[in-house]
């Protein structure tokens, strides 16, 4: 009896906020940097077939055909038509020439002025991969063929720094799995020895000391430094990797000078030979979604009056148009419609059908161009927002004043989410270098003049100060905290610590080399 009491009916009252499906790809868009963008409108033309790409050819479009014509139907239209007929009539208010000249010419997407040359869309040479040329390089070594099964196996498990962290024992039993083919491990490890001095040499490793031994012993020199250099690293490796230096003297019985040489040598060659990767894979490239620059003013001499020039880049425009073929079809359809009675044939289903299918697209296309045009305001917006807070930095390059999405968001009258967004991933090309939007996003303090600074700027001078150390006596944490604080930056030592180890900054011990 008190289970059944247990049981019962409420109604509950809530407020809740849903996302319509266009808010929704609005969000998502805003979101894409440059290169996703374009992919994903190469999507969306592939998907709905009302949208083509926009070559920017003009389009001949005549006037009479593609205004409202249709005032009335006839009254025997009207007894035929069921109301799902209705509904799929009710396109033929639908303004087709705005759509087909509704084009980037009302947006311009650049602030201040358009005089200048758009950025170019070069085409880009097909460049081979480092895993490509690894395997050209492969194919002109005197392998058998099981060999060769052994060798692609190594490449394809090599990591993106260029380090073969799989256990060699596995890729062996996976060539056996795989190809049916036994190799011994000696027979394994020479056909990494060889793989291991290509080009570029070191790739293929196991650990750093053996990449920079590798390196060392390709290298065509009669040079008492390299043969001390790889004694370093042999006989060595843990003083040197921690910079004990009194230790491998002591160790090898050798010279301060003769030392120094060989970690001159060492400090030459590359850690990661699977970086040169991201040189030669153009998806690694940076494409800026924005160009700032400062022009001063030409109309008086020494003026300080300038303008700047903020351009959202090109690509992000909506290079994509409604097609007119499907605007004739329509036209087609409208025609057939009017002179035949429907109803009566089993092609008045197919013609009905047909103009369900161009409204249902050309609503998707229609919410699809306004959302990127939407997604070009906001981005050109949130641009001219951070310009205007970091004035300085913009005109010289430094002067990084503290800044939060909520300074932005309430200029611009958006929500935090949406200035997250469009941060995300965008990058700005300025006189001074390629900066990530976020770069300008920093908290601050004030210091001793009492003006407030950026603690980037912080860690600008910080990195200033440990690449002008003397490397033989590298500062402490207290001794850089102290220098801040000469410079007007009263920080402490443990907030020095903390940003030395966000710019990847060792500590002292660690960053000392031999003096000269």
């Amino acid at each position: 009896m008190a289970l059944s009491q247990s049981f019962g009916q409420q109604q509950k009252q809530s407020l809740q906020q849903r996302l319509s499906p266009q808010q929704i790809q609005y969000i998502k868009l805003l979101q894409l940097p440059t290169l996703m963008l374009e992919q994903r409108i190469k999507q969306e033309i592939e998907s709905n077939p009302i949208l083509e790409p926009d070559e920017g050819e003009e389009l001949e479009v005549d006037g009479a055909e593609t205004s409202d014509t249709s005032e009335t139907t006839d009254s025997a239209d009207s007894d035929s038509s069921s109301e799902e007929e209705s509904s799929v009539d009710d396109m033929n208010d639908i303004d087709w020439e705005a759509y087909f000249h509704d084009d980037a010419d009302e947006y311009s997407p650049s602030y201040r002025r358009d005089d200048r040359e758009d950025w170019q869309d070069l085409p880009k040479p097909y460049i081979s991969s480092l895993v490509e040329l690894l395997e050209h390089q492969t194919a002109l070594l005197d392998l058998e063929e099981s060999q060769k099964k052994l060798a692609d196996q190594i490449i394809g498990s090599i990591d993106a720094d260029g380090y073969l962290r799989r256990d060699l024992s596995t890729i062996i039993d996976a060539v056996a799995f795989n190809d049916g083919v036994i190799v011994s491990n000696d027979e394994a490890e020479e056909v990494l020895h060889q793989i291991q001095r290509l080009d570029p040499p070191g790739i293929a490793a196991r650990n750093l000391r053996e990449c920079l031994l590798i390196q060392l012993e390709v290298l065509d020199l009669n040079d008492p430094n390299r043969n001390l250099a790889i004694e370093i690293l042999d006989k060595a490796w843990p003083q040197f990797e921690n910079k004990h230096y009194d230790k491998i003297l002591k160790k090898l019985n050798i010279t301060k000078e003769q030392l120094r040489k060989a970690q001159q040598l060492i400090l030459m060659l590359d850690p990661k030979p699977g970086d040169a990767d991201v040189y030669l894979n153009p998806n690694h490239f940076i494409v800026p979604d924005f160009e700032v620059f400062y022009e001063e003013s030409g109309d008086d001499a020494g003026s300080e009056q300038g303008d700047f020039v903020i351009r959202l880049n090109e690509r992000n425009r909506s290079n994509v148009r409604i097609s007119h073929r499907y605007k004739e079809m329509w036209d087609a359809l409208e025609s057939d419609r009017k002179g035949k009675s429907i109803g009566k044939s089993d092609h008045a289903d197919d013609s009905q059908e047909a103009r369900k299918f161009i409204r249902e697209k050309m609503e998707s296309a229609r919410w699809f161009i306004e959302n990127i045009r939407q997604r070009q305001q906001t981005l050109l917006e949130t641009m001219k927002t951070i310009v205007a807070l970091q004035e300085d930095f913009f005109k010289t390059g430094k002067g990084l004043r503290p800044m939060i999405l909520k300074d932005v968001a309430e200029r611009i009258h958006m929500d935090i989410s949406t200035v997250s967004r469009v941060v995300n991933g965008k990058y700005v090309q300025t006189p001074f270098g390629v900066f990530e939007l976020k770069y300008f996003f920093t908290e601050g303090l004030e210091t001793d003049s009492g003006e407030s600074v950026s603690n980037r700027e912080i860690k600008n001078v910080l990195q200033e100060i440990v690449a002008g150390e003397d490397k033989s006596t590298p500062f402490s944490d207290d001794a850089l905290a102290a220098l801040l604080k000469s410079k007007g930056f009263p920080i402490a030592r443990r907030t020095v610590s903390k940003y030395r180890d966000q710019l990847g900054i060792s500590v002292a011990r660690l960053r000392k080399e031999m003096g000269g």
